[in-house]
């Protein structure tokens, strides 16, 4: 993840651009698995490798992460770095840097998306987006009640493409099934173009199932590494004026925090300690 003056957060680990690629930061291939070495820290499982940050990104406070992702994804490509999947947070929520990811890099971008907002989808009951079936090619759609959509419209909004689908009133009025479905008096819905709708559909079903969760769930490494940042070097806020000495900052906090976690691998120390509250310590204050 790309870094920023404000929050200092430092880029996301990515792994050596090899054939084939490893598909996350932690897998090893089975030559490095062979390869003898000392035992991991606490938390590492023998074979693992320690997050370390790979790349710093400085920017103005303003620029959102989501706009440093191509930037990113270059600078780790010119260092023949590229992952063969990058686990990034729910600010990349949309279809594009997914299939961007993919098309230019060949990365495969997780994240959790948002659900449907639907007024049906949070309410758990009724029909929602999921529900219909959208023929891009006939530019129709179908209800579950099997009726076709009369109105397919390509428009933008927000400053995207988008496609409004409706259906007739004379269908949805005296439709036995209309509570389930809508209030007014015809259903519509708003979908992306067929690559972006068709990512997102594909996205939004596996990130339900365990095996995704599981697959995300090597992520909290890096989160890790992002409050270690914090915590322990400091760069939450910037101590010099001006992009370059920041950047001069933030490159080597990076530098501290990658010798801490080789060394913490490397000797067989747990990174972290173990954590408790403020009223916790108080408690233990009081007691000695």
């Amino acid at each position: 993840m790309p870094a920023t003056a404000s929050s200092g957060r430092p880029a996301g680990a990515g792994t050596k651009s090899t054939s084939p690629k490893p598909a996350t930061p932690l897998e090893r291939t089975p030559a490095q698995a062979r390869t003898p070495g000392p035992a991991p820290a606490a938390g590492l499982e023998r074979g693992d490798r320690p997050n370390l940050i790979t790349g710093v990104a400085t920017t103005e406070a303003t620029v959102p992460d989501s706009a440093m992702l191509t930037p990113a994804h270059q600078q780790l490509e010119e260092r023949q770095l590229l992952p063969g999947e990058h686990l990034v947070d729910s600010g990349y929520p949309s279809a594009e840097p997914i299939i961007h990811a993919a098309r230019v890099f060949g990365i495969t971008l997780v994240s959790p998306l948002r659900l449907d907002n639907s007024a049906q989808a949070r309410a758990g009951a009724g029909y929602d987006k999921a529900a219909f079936a959208f023929d891009f090619d006939a530019r129709q759609a179908t209800c579950p009640q099997g009726t076709a959509s009369s109105t397919w419209t390509p428009c933008r909004q927000r400053h995207e493409e988008a496609i409004v689908v409706s259906w007739p009133a004379t269908a949805c009025l005296p439709c036995p099934a209309r509570q389930l479905c809508t209030s007014s008096r015809r259903r519509q819905i708003t979908i992306r173009p067929r690559e972006l709708h068709e990512a997102l559909a594909s996205a939004r079903s596996q990130q339900t199932s365990a095996q995704w969760k599981a697959r995300y769930n090597a992520r909290a490494g890096v989160e890790g590494t992002m409050r270690q940042a914090t915590h322990v070097t400091g760069i939450r806020r910037a101590r010099y004026l001006g992009l370059p000495k920041t950047q001069l900052e933030h490159t080597i906090a990076a530098a501290a925090i990658n010798m801490i976690r080789m060394d913490a691998y490397w000797t067989g120390h747990p990174l972290d300690r173990t954590r408790s509250s403020h009223l916790a310590r108080l408690d233990f204050t009081l007691t000695a």
